[in-house]
Parts: structure tokens; C-alpha cells; sequence
């Protein structure tokens, strides 16, 4: 391969060494264009040697296609995500996509989102929330944009295509899980009280609870984070009203209750059982060893990358929600049967 230092190998410069037309070369690396196997070997010969990459910008203008993938998440803070980045990003760019990466951090109004994202004129976009309403992802599809709510809302009627999880029955299985472990006096740590996770995973369990006819208290921090979790278990302590176990709809506010507990002296699971939601990497670790419901983070994403994919190609599609199960995964933080 020559070298030609900081200088850019030309379209025109590839078709010369290869002694076919600048519009030869132009479609070898044009996804879907015609032309011979035969002119093919000989421009990417000839692209090799010269250490030619065709400039994706430049292709955008023809197939009208940028390749962009709009990737819009509002929690940043929460270590969960960091696998959640790493895997969406990955699968994009394996698919021959580039995501571009939204910062919603705080913001619940679409249109911030929508109006960045047709400046880069993506080809479609991914939102990676658990906690806004349908109508945030519906928004996009309104504006024209092939769109899919990961971890999304699951509702009886679907105005984007979702992968996720059900809440609501989560919420019922952490309820039954403690149930089952002999826990008398159970309680419900939720994320923020307007979420729409903490609304269906919150309902699941006042359902299962209602079923053993069982009251709980019931409370919410003020973000799905590590601060607000030991903020709201320090406030119970005080107050002096805790419950023997406690669904925590998170795994990060269930780290930060238990630390809480632990500066107050109570012992986990001996005084207070404790179950957490995700099963992040974090969960499992030796000085933590939660016990959580563990959702599965790398096929609801691989899923939703295939969606919004197959979405591009046909964007009429009729939205569809695809539900994945999830699963207990028991450690340390509860009792033993």
C-alpha cells in the first residue's frame, strides 16, 4: 500500500490506477449499485494499494442514507448503562451504522431530540429508557423517523415499536420472591414517583401483595441513583418505620440502601432483606452479592438494533412491542428459606 501521508486518496486517483471511470468505482462502494464482479477486483485492488476509504459523507449525498443511528438515553449516571453504551454501540457499528449519542439527561419534552437528530438527518433512532411514557418514542415516529423505545413502556396500544420487559409483572415477581422467603413486612423503595418503570414495577407488587392480603409502605428517592437510595433508606431509619425486606426498583438505589443500613448498624439480610432490579455487574461482586431480578440487558438491545435496522428498510411497518422474560437471580441480601 503506498503511503500518502496526510493527503487523501481521490475517488479519481483509485479509478485511474485501476483504468476504469471515476462512476465504476463510485459504484463498487455503493451498497446495491451494479457492477462486474471483474471492475469490482480491480478497484479494490487498485483502493488497496493506494489506501483508499470512500468518504461516508460523500456517499450520504448519493443513496440519500447518512448511516447515523440516533442513540437518546436520560441516565447517564447509572453504571448500568455503561454496558448498555458498550453493547449499542458495538452492535451498531457492526451492522455497518454510526451511532450518535443524546444526552436527555433531565429532559422529558421530545423535541430538543427530534430537532438534533434531523440536523445530522439520521437514518433512525434508538431511545434506551426505561423511565419516559410512550409518547416520548411515538414522537419521533410522527416526525417521519424509523424509531424503537428500548427497555420502553409496555401498553396495550403501541405507538412505537418497544423491546423490554414487563414492569408490571417484574414488580409481582419481587413481591412474590420475599413472600416466599418468609418476609411479613414488606416494603417498596421505588425510583422517581412519576417514572414510568417505577409506576409498573410498583403496580405489579401492590397487586401481588393485595393478593396475600398484604399492605406495605410504599416510598420513592429521587432518582434511580446510588445518592438517592441511601438518602430514602437514612430517611425510613430515622423515622423509625422499616419493614423487614424491601423491593427496591433498582439495583444502584438497593446498593445505596444497604450502605445506609449499614451506617445504622442493621445487618443485611439479618435485620433487612434487601432485592434490587437489573442485575447489573456490579450486583454480583463479593462485597455486594444482591439478590435481583436480572432482565436480559444483551438481547433486549441486540433486538432493538435489528428492529430499528429492519425499520429503515420499511418504515410503514405497524409498531409491535416484543416483551423478554426476566428471571430472580438470588445471592446474599435476602434469608434462606
Amino acid at each position: 500500500m503506498e503511503q500518502r501521508g496526510a493527503m487523501r486518496v481521490t475517488l479519481k486517483e483509485v479509478a485511474e490506477r485501476a483504468g476504469v471511470s471515476r462512476s465504476a468505482v463510485s459504484r463498487t462502494f455503493t451498497e446495491g449499485a451494479s457492477v462486474s464482479a471483474r471492475t469490482r477486483a480491480k478497484v479494490m485492488r487498485a483502493a488497496d494499494e493506494l489506501g483508499y476509504s470512500p468518504s461516508v459523507l460523500a456517499s450520504s449525498l448519493t443513496t440519500r442514507r447518512t448511516k447515523l443511528i440516533g442513540l437518546v438515553a436520560d441516565n447517564f449516571r447509572n453504571p448500568t448503562f455503561l454496558l448498555i453504551f458498550d453493547l449499542f454501540t458495538r452492535l451498531i457499528q457492526e451492522r455497518g451504522f454510526r451511532p450518535l449519542l443524546v444526552n436527555l439527561s433531565g429532559e422529558t419534552d421530545p423535541q430538543h431530540s427530534l430537532r438534533m437528530l434531523r440536523q445530522y438527518s439520521v437514518d433512525g433512532v434508538i431511545v434506551a429508557s426505561s423511565t419516559l411514557p410512550p409518547s416520548f418514542a411515538a414522537a419521533f415516529r410522527d416526525a417521519g423517523l424509523p424509531v424503537v423505545h428500548s427497555f420502553g413502556r409496555y401498553s396495550g396500544e403501541s405507538h412505537a415499536h418497544v423491546v423490554g420487559v414487563d414492569n408490571v409483572y417484574c414488580g409481582g415477581m419481587a413481591a412474590r420472591t420475599l413472600i416466599e422467603h418468609g418476609y411479613k413486612r414488606i416494603g417498596f423503595i421505588g425510583g422517581p414517583e412519576g417514572a414510568t418503570s417505577t409506576i409498573d414495577r410498583l403496580r405489579g407488587f401492590a397487586d401481588a401483595m393485595q393478593a396475600h392480603d398484604a399492605a406495605f409502605p410504599r416510598s420513592f428517592a429521587g432518582a434511580y441513583s446510588y445518592d438517592a437510595g441511601r438518602a430514602e433508606m437514612a430517611r425510613l431509619i430515622a423515622a423509625g418505620d422499616l419493614a423487614d425486606a424491601y423491593f427496591c426498583g433498582d439495583d444502584v438505589l438497593s446498593v445505596g440502601a444497604m450502605d445506609a443500613l449499614a451506617e445504622a448498624g442493621l445487618d443485611v439480610p439479618g435485620d433487612v432483606g434487601i432485592i434490587g432490579f437489573n442485575d447489573m455487574d456490579m450486583a454480583r461482586w463479593g462485597c455486594i452479592e444482591l439478590t435481583t431480578i436480572a432482565q436480559p440487558v444483551s438481547e433486549i438491545i441486540a433486538a432493538s438494533v435489528e428492529q430499528v435496522i429492519s425499520l429503515i428498510a420499511a418504515p410503514d411497518a405497524v409498531p409491535e412491542t416484543r416483551l423478554l422474560p426476566c428471571r430472580v437471580v438470588l445471592r446474599k441480601t435476602l434469608r434462606t428459606v
